[in-house]
């Protein structure tokens, strides 16, 4: 049995990495079409049936995704747009689940307001990583993405919430809004707690004990669990937890993670979430024609009807809530920084891209199958169906159209600001390291050559990074790829070397790393 299960897990990590190239070949993000082909793989005549424990989605795929978006989000950042970001993770979440409770009781028959809100919570927090990826490479303001990342580190929270309250109401029914609010207040107010205390003893294990390497990676790969656990074990929030701790470990990761741990933790969790990722969303789409076992044929078409509606007016109370509340912030700040307050174009990308994703798919899934009294949940099959559907659409049509989008809302160049930091930034080291070799070594300067060297490398750096310098746009492409193709005729020099047998192997294997680590800087420049 166990050799079918690793046969399998294999099967969908080969499939996983042919269709992520094949993303990349087509130019289409790849949890689109890791879903399709799951969906795919699912109607091949004698496909293994896959039944995905909303548990190990919660416990296994969840920590680690939200502590790897947390980790590598800035918290100054995070906090001059909390405002912004606030509305989108709590006020949409709550929004978009009363409207979809009120429409779905009202064209669904014998359908509660309970089951309307347990459905909206299911389905109201947007994906992180499906919105990220789609806008990987595009030409978006760092506002919208910035807002796009925070909301979805947050919502899923809010989201969980009204799932487990709504759900609580159809199992017991009744449901009290005063007690709901106060604890979700607690509730969320505990789970940053936790967070934030489970941080503070990974950063002391983390300064006291002399860790490796290997060590600082397990440990951080370990971090998001122990978060969520605690938490969960307090009836906390795991998914604040997770968030809260990761905002704060990653602002003080320079005090306890060396060089060489930060390059390898960044390595392990480069491929850790990839991987994570890749399962989620390929078994999103082996999921999907389960959605209508329990339905029945003749239920299927009013069911169909059911779905694409929803689907539609979750698309558009998003976008009805994006407008009023970019609006309201904008009245109240009037005087706020422009940089912080997203344009029209801005906001038509935030409002589009919804696209739903793990949590919707982990939550409709934990719905039980029977009541308190035995009886079979109401609608359950429905709501699984409706889930489904709105997953699919939401991440195929609004995630291949956002492209489409960005094309035509003609973004102007908005990369002048990052140009004008990064060689301000560049200018700035160099004449620390100038002034510091100065400083320190001015007999060596004046008696050795190979310090003379040294100081005309960081005086031509400084020369070369200087913010008055233009550069135009083609002359910097031509200089990145220039610089990409020395790396790669490095690389046929060291494999020529390899071949000859003459040099030591530990010293080619120390260059080839060298110009391996350049030429990973050069591409995350380029993206």
């Amino acid at each position: 049995m166990l050799h079918h299960e690793l046969l399998l897990v294999l099967s969908l990590l080969f499939a996983i990495g042919v269709l992520h190239t094949l993303s990349q070949r087509l130019g289409i993000s790849y949890p689109i079409l890791l879903v399709l082909g799951g969906l795919a793989i699912s109607e091949i005549p004698g496909a293994p049936h896959v039944t995905l424990d909303p548990d190990l989605v919660f416990l296994i795929f969840l920590p680690p995704l939200l502590y790897e978006a947390a980790w590598f989000t800035p918290w100054r950042e995070f906090w001059q747009l909390r405002g912004p970001i606030a509305l989108q993770a709590f006020g949409l979440v709550l929004f978009t689940a009363t409207a979809v409770a009120l429409f779905a009781h009202a064209i669904i028959p014998d359908f509660s307001l309970a089951l309307g809100f347990m459905l909206g919570g299911i389905i109201s927090p947007p994906d992180a990583v499906a919105a990220t990826s789609v806008l990987h490479g595009l030409r978006v303001p760092r506002v919208a993405v910035a807002i796009l990342e925070g909301e979805s580190l947050v919502n899923d929270a809010a989201s969980l919430i009204v799932f487990r309250y709504a759900l609580a109401a159809v199992l017991t029914g009744s449901f009290v809004a005063v007690d709901v609010v106060g604890d979700f207040v607690l509730v969320s107010v505990g789970g940053v707690a936790v967070g934030l205390g489970v941080a503070l003893v990974v950063y002391g294990l983390h300064r006291l004990l002399p860790n490796t390497p290997s060590m600082d990676a397990s440990l951080t790969v370990m971090t998001p669990y122990l978060m969520y656990l605690a938490a969960e074990g307090l009836e906390c929030s795991g998914v604040l937890a997770v968030v809260a701790g990761g905002l704060f470990l990653s602002a003080r990761s320079h005090d306890f993670l060396a060089a060489t741990s930060k390059v390898q933790t960044t390595f392990v969790w480069s491929t850790l979430v990839f991987l994570l990722n890749g399962f989620v969303f390929i078994l999103i789409g082996l999921q999907l024609p389960r959605s209508t076992e329990g339905l029945g044929t003749a239920a299927l078409p009013a069911a169909t009807g059911y779905a694409l509606a929803i689907s539609g007016l979750t698309v558009v109370v998003r976008f009805v809530w994006v407008f009023a509340a970019a609006g309201a912030l904008r009245w109240l700040r009037r005087s706020g920084d422009p940089a912080l307050q997203p344009d029209w174009k801005s906001l038509v990308v935030i409002a589009w891209a919804g696209m739903r994703g793990v949590v919707s798919l982990a939550s409709a899934l934990a719905i039980p199958l029977l009541l308190a009294d035995r009886t079979a949940f109401p609608h359950r099959h429905l709501i699984l169906f409706i889930t489904f559907v709105v997953i699919l659409v939401t991440l195929v049509l609004q995630g291949i159209g956002l492209p489409l989008v960005v094309r035509l809302l003609r973004f102007e160049p908005g990369d002048d600001r990052r140009v004008r930091d990064e060689q301000a930034l560049s200018a700035r080291l160099a004449a620390a390291a100038l002034a510091h070799l100065d400083r320190r070594s001015p007999p060596e300067l004046r008696d050795h050559e190979a310090f003379q060297h040294l100081r005309a490398h960081y005086a031509a750096l400084l020369g070369a990074a200087q913010p008055e310098v233009a550069v135009h746009p083609d002359i910097r492409a031509r200089h990145h790829a220039l610089a990409i193709d020395l790396v790669h005729a490095q690389k046929a020099a060291l494999l020529a070397a390899r071949r000859e047998g003459v040099f030591d192997h530990e010293v080619v294997r120390a260059a080839e790393d060298q110009l391996d680590m350049e030429e990973a800087r050069l591409h995350r420049i380029r993206h």
